[in-house]
C-alpha cells in the first residue's frame, strides 16, 4: 500500500514572484492543494521535509496527511505534481490533490519487473515491456506503491497481460483486460531475424548457356 506520511504545511495568502522569492529564502517551498470539489489553497511546505520525502518514495504514489496548523485541520492528499530545477533539481513546487478516504480514485501506479524470465537466461530471449505503469481504481488506503510481476517462469513467446496480473485486494486495474504488459521474444540472429522463425527460400537461378565460339 502506499505510504501515508504526516507532511507539516502552512497556508499562505501572499502570491507572485516576490512571495515565492521571500519564502524559498525563508527555507520553505510553495505548494497548492486542490480537489475536484474545493477551491484551490495556496500553501507553504519546508524545502527540507519535502526534499527528504520525495528522496526515500518508493514510487510515484505518495500519500500525505498534511497537518496545516490547527485541530482538526489536517488533510488526507496525494502529491500530484512536483516541479525540480532542471539544473539542481531541488524542488520548486508541489502540487496536492486532496482525496476523500472514502471515495475511490484513479491513479497510475509503476509496474516493478522481477526476477529473470528462464527463455531469457536459459534460451537466450529478450524480455520486452509494453507497459511501464497500470492505471488503477482504489480507496486511499488500498494504493499500492507499486505492481510487482514476477517473470521468472516465462519462456520465450510467452507474455502477461493485465488479466494476468496479482493486484492487492481491494484494487481494480483499468484498461483492456487482454493488453500486454511484457513479454519474451526469441533471440535475434545476425541478421536480425528471429532465430527458428521462417526463413526465405534460396532461389537459384538459371545460368546461361554459354556464348558459342565465333567460327
Amino acid at each position: 500500500m502506499a505510504k501515508q506520511i504526516k507532511l507539516n504545511v502552512q497556508t499562505r495568502s501572499e502570491t507572485g514572484r516576490n512571495a515565492v522569492k521571500k519564502i524559498k529564502g525563508a527555507g520553505f517551498v510553495p505548494a497548492v492543494i486542490y480537489g475536484k470539489r474545493e477551491t484551490p489553497v495556496n500553501l507553504q511546505v519546508s524545502a527540507r521535509e519535502i526534499e527528504d520525502l520525495l528522496n526515500h518514495a518508493t514510487g510515484e504514489n505518495v500519500l500525505v496527511e498534511l497537518e496545516m496548523g490547527g485541530a482538526g485541520q489536517s488533510r488526507l492528499a496525494l502529491i500530484q505534481e512536483v516541479q525540480h530545477h532542471p539544473v539542481r533539481r531541488n524542488v520548486l513546487h508541489v502540487d496536492f490533490h486532496a482525496v476523500n478516504p472514502n471515495e475511490a480514485l484513479h491513479a497510475h501506479v509503476p509496474i516493478e519487473v522481477r526476477g529473470e524470465p528462464t527463455g531469457v537466461k536459459n534460451r537466450g530471449g529478450l524480455l520486452e515491456v509494453s507497459l511501464h505503469s497500470l492505471e488503477v481504481e482504489c480507496l486511499p488506503k488500498d494504493l499500492p506503491e507499486c505492481i510487482v510481476v514476477d517473470v521468472s517462469a516465462l519462456d520465450l513467446g510467452e507474455a502477461v497481460h493485465i488479466s494476468q496480473l496479482q493486484l492487492p485486494a481491494g484494487v481494480v486495474a483499468r484498461g483492456n483486460p487482454e493488453q500486454t504488459v511484457l513479454h519474451v521474444s526469441a533471440p535475434k540472429t545476425d541478421s536480425g531475424a528471429e532465430a527458428g522463425g521462417p526463413t526465405q527460400p534460396e532461389v537459384l537461378k538459371e545460368k546461361k548457356p554459354a556464348a558459342a565460339a565465333k567460327k
